[in-house]
């Protein structure tokens, strides 16, 4: 934030000037209003399948997965693969040597480049790598999935 002071060598622009950025800084970091967009009618998105949508600039993975709706960037932060593309699965639990326990069934989706995992509800992957995915808010309203970015 730029502080403001009061001195006999500013000029009325140049405290404009810092009036003008401290406003902008502020409206950067002031929450704003979602934007709603239907993507389609909830029976064109059965049990098991996606959607790629375009929201301005962003291209958006919808998914309907057990009957549950999620919606991620589809862009991985780790070289920009097309996330949304990738396998949604579950991972293997901590277990004994030599035991294996499936678990977590259909909490993750996997970068079809280079296989890393990131949780659908929250876009937090599996292994910390100080990578994260955006989530965005996703419902079914009369009918339709209806997504806010």
């Amino acid at each position: 934030m730029t502080a403001l002071t009061d001195t006999t060598a500013d000029t009325a622009a140049g405290t404009l000037a810092d009036t003008t950025q401290l406003a902008d800084e502020t409206a950067a970091r002031a929450p704003r209003e979602k934007t709603r967009h239907v993507v389609d009618r909830a029976e064109n998105l059965p049990l098991g399948s996606r959607r790629i949508v375009q929201v301005g600039k962003l291209s958006i993975g919808v998914l309907n997965i057990d009957d549950r709706y999620h919606a991620l960037l589809n862009k991985c932060p780790h070289h920009g693969a097309p996330l949304c593309e990738g396998v949604v699965r579950g991972t293997m639990a901590d277990t004994a040597p030599h035991e294996y326990s499936y678990g977590r069934h259909n909490e993750f989706i996997t970068c079809p480049w280079h296989g890393y995992e990131f949780a659908l509800e929250s876009g937090r992957p599996l292994l910390d790598i100080g990578l994260r995915v955006p989530v965005f808010t996703v419902a079914v309203e009369d009918g339709d999935v209806v997504l806010y970015v």
